[in-house]
């Protein structure tokens, strides 16, 4: 069984952050999965439980807020006793252009704070993350204001274009796993997926 979190902020307040970038890649694989994600709190979180690529899934959205993410995911591990191997955490990033793609089998949480909070809970850092950038601030900017604020005009234009590579993303990394994701995003995340990379299904 693998699991996908994305990780964001509980609220209407928070829904179209760029910080929630995570809950909006989750939804979007819910849809495409028809499954409803409903509120669990054993794990703290909005999940839901299906078949993705002939594997059993999970996806699920802490209710934790970011700061404390690994509650959430820890509770999620124990319930459904994950491997660490089989876990993808989807997040925003600053440090990386807005669009652009950074998935790594393990690593620091780069000062992220869900992703340090999800290390802290589970005292390890051997689980696939997703990064999608979100770009930096001006330089007058706050980073935490802006990690919080709504995605602008020209950005949210191109959402659905990024939502739906990071969706290609996920499949490819539960059905091939993470080094295959690596090879195929890492060094494309900037251009569209050509035909051999997308999977079976997907036009």
């Amino acid at each position: 069984m693998k699991l996908i979190v994305g990780l964001g902020n509980p609220g209407r307040l928070y829904a179209d952050s760029r910080h929630n970038i995570g809950f909006l890649l989750v939804k979007a694989l819910a849809r495409t999965f028809r499954v409803q994600l409903r509120k669990d709190t054993q794990s703290f979180s909005l999940s839901a439980k299906g078949k993705a690529e002939g594997e059993n899934l999970i996806l699920a959205m802490p209710l934790t807020f970011m700061n404390l993410s690994g509650n959430a995911v820890s509770a999620l591990i124990k319930k459904y006793k994950i491997d660490l191997n089989n876990l993808l955490v989807v997040s925003d990033d600053l440090d990386l252009e807005f669009g652009k793609f950074k998935i790594k089998a393990s690593g620091s949480s780069g000062g992220h704070r869900g992703l340090q909070s999800i290390i802290d809970a589970l005292k390890g850092n051997t689980f696939c993350r997703l990064r999608i950038g979100v770009g930096r601030p001006a330089a007058d900017t706050d980073a935490a204001e802006y990690v919080l604020s709504a995605f602008n005009k020209k950005e949210k234009a191109k959402l659905k274009e990024i939502i739906e590579r990071a969706e290609n993303c996920c499949r490819i990394w539960v059905a091939k796993g993470a080094s295959v994701c690596m090879n195929n995003f890492n060094r494309r995340s900037k251009r569209k997926m050509t035909p051999s990379t997308k999977l079976k299904g997907q036009s």
